[in-house]
This record gives structure tokens, C-alpha cells and sequence, in this order.
């Protein structure tokens, strides 16, 4: 039951050299940052003037749901686009609190993230409860970074590959369209602590995801999914972070609240160029 039906390759994908090439993605996810509106203004007002080839590298910036229409027309005339940090797991009605993905069509909005591990840890929210999330998403054609990842107790377990597992599990059934999925691996011991796992240790997780998908949905599948690394990266470790097979991006926190941020995303675009 968790099949999906063979497809044309997307867009986002190439052959270079007998190696099937995923174009980049950098997400910034702002969290509950910055301070004020005028902050997230100077902020796009430091990154204006530098250029990217949206062909080589796609940005996707999640401010917060507050910020979103503010800075929502100058992040697109750089060429990013948005995302919200979070959706309902219903749709319209007596839901106090939330937002629907028919909400995010109705503005514009093109992505989401569902699953990062601050909502999982903080306010609770379990396997079942992404499933449903993902659920509505691709129901409206809204496209999702979905987030997984362990604690730090649970890697020195050894469980790593079980706990992504567990959580990339249980969205497999509600997926009809992968191409509109983006899978980011953020270790917990690894958001907000300066702390970075190596390029191997990102590597191997990365790998182990790819074989769970190629298992689970079809090798199709598991060669054209981007999955994005996400913990503590700078544009000091980016370099070494892509450049290994299978990172094909990042989903950026503190860092992407900083005027160097567009240091990662042309990190990004050199190495897909050189592919």
C-alpha cells in the first residue's frame, strides 16, 4: 500500500555524467526571530544586491507567520520564496490558533515545514499528527520540508536509523506526489548548540534515509528526493557539508537571521555548478 506509481523524472533533476543531480535547496527558518518588523527589513535590506541562479539553487525562507506578509514581497523580488513554519492538521472551521493549507494557496504561500523537531520536543506533536499535516498539504498542493531527526541520547542508543525510520514512516502512506516533499535531517543535539555532525556522520544518515525510501516507496523515489541537512550550519561548514553525495541542501536556523547567510546559498550554487 505504500507504493507509489511509476512518474516522469521533476524538473528539479538532471543527469550529469550518468549521476542523477538534485538541484540544491538552502532553507532559512527564522523560528521566532527577529525582535521586530524592522529588524526582518534590515535583514533583507543587508542580503539585497546579492544574486543566485534559481536554476543552480532554490531558497526557501520561513520567517514567522506574523512577519510572513511583510516580507514576503521583497524576499520573491530576490528570487526566494516563502514558507510558512507550521499548518493545521485540519482544515477550515472551529480551530483556534491555526492556519489550513488552503490558507497558505489563498496567500501565496508555497511551502511549510511539518515535523521540525522544536514542535515535536515543545508542543508535543507526534508521528500521527505530521501524517495529517502532510495529509492536507498534498491534498492542496502545498509543498513540504518534512523534518526528522534523533536526540542525543537516542544516537549514542545507536538508533539513529530507527528513529528516522519511525518518523519518515509514517508519512509514506499519505504521500500521493513526491515531488512535493523535501525530506531535512536535523539531528536534536545538533539544532541551536554549536555542535555539527561531521560530514560522515551526515553522510551516512543521509544514505540510510535514501535506502529506507528506496525500500519503502521505490528507488525512483529515493534517487529524486532532496533531503537537507540541518544543525548548527554556518557558511564556515557548508562547503564540506554539500559536498557529500547525498546533502543536498540545508535547513538553516540561527544562521539564516545573518547578513552572511547568502554566503551558504552560494556555496551551494558553485558546487551544483560544478557537477
Amino acid at each position: 500500500c505504500c507504493q507509489t506509481q511509476p512518474r516522469s523524472p521533476p524538473p528539479c533533476l538532471s543527469l550529469c555524467s550518468g549521476k542523477m543531480s538534485r538541484t540544491p535547496i538552502i532553507g532559512g527558518n527564522w523560528k521566532c526571530n527577529p525582535a521586530s518588523v524592522k529588524d526582518a527589513e534590515k535583514l533583507l535590506e543587508a542580503w539585497k544586491g546579492e544574486s543566485f541562479d534559481t536554476a543552480k539553487v532554490e531558497v526557501v525562507i520561513c520567517p514567522t507567520s506574523l512577519h510572513l506578509p511583510v516580507v514576503k514581497p521583497g524576499l520573491e523580488a530576490m528570487g526566494m520564496q516563502v514558507s510558512a513554519q507550521n499548518v493545521s492538521a485540519t482544515g477550515f472551521g472551529a480551530f483556534t490558533g491555526e492556519h489550513a493549507a488552503e490558507h497558505l494557496v489563498d496567500f501565496g504561500v508555497p511551502w511549510t515545514l511539518i515535523g521540525h523537531s522544536e514542535r515535536r520536543t515543545k508542543y508535543g506533536e507526534t508521528d500521527e499528527l505530521t501524517a495529517q499535516k502532510v495529509e492536507q498539504c498534498q491534498a492542496k498542493g502545498v509543498k513540504v520540508i518534512f523534518c526528522i531527526g534523533e536526540l542525543l541520547e537516542e544516537r549514542e542508543a545507536g538508533k539513529t536509523d530507527e528513529v528516522n525510520k519511525r518518523q519518515l514512516a509514517a508519512i509514506i502512506p499519505k504521500v500521493t506526489d513526491w515531488d512535493n516533499i523535501v525530506i531535512a535531517y536535523e539531528p536534536v543535539w545538533a539544532i541551536g548548540t554549536g555542535k555539527v555532525a561531521s560530514p560522515d556522520q551526515a553522510q551516512d544518515a543521509h544514505a540510510a534515509i535514501r535506502k529506507m525510501l528506496a525500500e519503502a516507496v521505490s528507488q525512483e523515489v529515493a534517487d529524486s528526493v532532496r533531503v537537507l541537512y540541518g544543525g548548527s550550519v554556518t557558511p564556515e561548514n557548508s562547503k564540506d557539508l554539500i559536498e557529500k553525495p547525498d546533502i543536498d541542501g540545508f535547513l538553516v536556523g540561527g544562521a539564516s537571521c545573518k547578513p552572511d547567510f547568502t554566503t551558504i546559498i552560494t556555496t551551494a550554487q558553485e558546487l551544483y555548478s560544478q557537477k
